[in-house]
């Protein structure tokens, strides 16, 4: 059954009772978490759109944000000085070593979980507290907080390799008007365009008798299936006004140069113009990072991918002057082991791992946590995915011990409520 959901913003009710609440939840996050007791009275979030760049399969922080050249584990790259004097980050990263100045990196993140079947949902959601309901992934859980820009385009767009189309599930007990666009190959679906010698009236004719129909059948058979097929149809109607932002043969060929030319380098600059456009939430999916042999050919090829286009993408939106309106986050499931297996490779290790966030609401040219000499484990403080949302969620003006859900009547935190925010991160 699609329930409706409304914040604690939308309520705008509040009580003796509410208040006290906050206060508990406040310390009991800051004292589960190891976190400094007093929180900052009130973080300004500048961002108002996320771009998500989800690793698939877990990138190597040794290769990228956290090298350990000339150790046992190190492996073979070097690491090459930044733009932050004393930050060094790995050779396979030589355009992002000239902006980390514009970026942060979070090198002692712990998770829970050892494997892709278990990891890749809970860390995008979060990995909230089990309440028998699906929680939404991120991207839908910021459209919901956030609300749309002034935009007639698709709130929440991921742009992945395969398949696309509507995936409503990602919205969890949202429901499907929260859920996300799936660009396959950065391809918006076929047919998306009415053929030029088709009447405009008589597409409006057929558009009014299937909401008609939509609705009689609505009455009787109120269903998540249901919502999610209309919710599919009003997508497609918003896409259809803005083609040529779904059309990757459109891209300016200088443009897609400077993105280095590859599948994640196209999508990455895809979701550039449509942050530019007024979409709130774009996601970029790239695969083929389980790299449990041959680590280093494939980091080789796949690290500098992702350096040339996270690069050519912070450059742009600093530019465009979009920089400090467009929260960038870089992440996966888990990282990978420091120790090398027989096949060369790495294994999944959700000990200590690192990743990247830059622009809006955040505090740049900084490192969070530390590991060992042999990025073994972390040196001292460590973070949960928990820590990263409350953070993310601060970083665009939410503040999660005063918003809430409301899942008909129950009430469920916006985020893991054991956890707080990483307030040296914030702006």
């Amino acid at each position: 059954m699609n329930i409706p959901s409304t914040t604690r913003a939308e309520q705008n009710d509040w009580n003796r009772r509410d208040v006290l609440q906050a206060l508990v939840q406040a310390s009991v996050a800051t004292v589960a978490c190891g976190l400094p007791r007093t929180l900052p009275a009130e973080t300004k979030g500048r961002a108002k759109r996320v771009v998500c760049i989800w690793l698939d399969g877990a990138m190597s922080q040794l290769e990228s944000w956290d090298p350990k050249p000339g150790t046992e584990f190190g492996g073979p790259f070097q690491a090459i000085p930044t733009s932050v004097p004393g930050l060094a980050i790995s050779e396979l990263m030589p355009r992002m070593a000239q902006q980390m100045h514009r970026f942060s990196i979070i090198r002692s993140m712990h998770t829970q979980y050892e494997d892709h079947s278990r990891g890749v949902i809970p860390i995008q959601q979060g990995d909230p507290k089990n309440r028998g309901v699906t929680y939404p992934l991120l991207g839908s859980a910021i459209v919901k907080l956030l609300g749309k820009e002034n935009s007639d385009l698709p709130p929440y767009i991921h742009i992945k390799p395969g398949s696309g189309g509507f995936m409503f599930q990602d919205a969890g007990f949202l429901g499907p008007k929260y859920g996300a666009l799936a660009l396959g190959d950065g391809k918006a679906p076929p047919n998306l365009v009415v053929p030029q010698d088709e009447f405009k009236s008589r597409v409006e004719r057929r558009r009014q008798m299937r909401d008609r129909l939509n609705s009689r059948f609505e009455q009787q058979r109120l269903t998540d299936s249901s919502a999610a097929y209309n919710q599919t149809y009003r997508v497609a109607e918003q896409m259809a006004r803005h083609a040529e932002l779904f059309d990757p043969t459109r891209l300016r060929p200088d443009d897609v140069t400077r993105y280095g030319g590859s599948q994640f380098g196209r999508h990455l600059l895809q979701a550039r113009q449509l942050i530019e456009a007024g979409v709130t939430f774009v996601k970029v999916t790239m695969f083929h990072w389980d790299t449990h042999g041959d680590n280093f050919n494939c980091h080789l090829d796949g690290v500098s991918h992702v350096d040339q286009a996270l690069a050519a993408l912070v450059d742009d939106l600093v530019v465009r002057g979009l920089y400090e309106e467009t929260l960038v986050l870089i992440l996966s499931e888990f990282g990978r082991t420091p120790k090398i297996n027989a096949r060369v490779g790495r294994d999944h290790w959700p000990e200590c791992w690192s990743l990247g966030m830059g622009g809006g609401g955040v505090q740049l040219g900084g490192v969070i946590g530390k590991t060992n000499d042999l990025g073994t484990f972390n040196a001292h403080e460590e973070y949960d995915i928990g820590h990263v949302y409350h953070t993310v969620f601060r970083a665009l003006g939410i503040d999660p011990l005063l918003e809430e859900y409301d899942n008909g009547g129950q009430p469920l935190p916006i985020a893991n409520e054991k956890c707080g925010p990483i307030t040296q991160l914030l702006a």
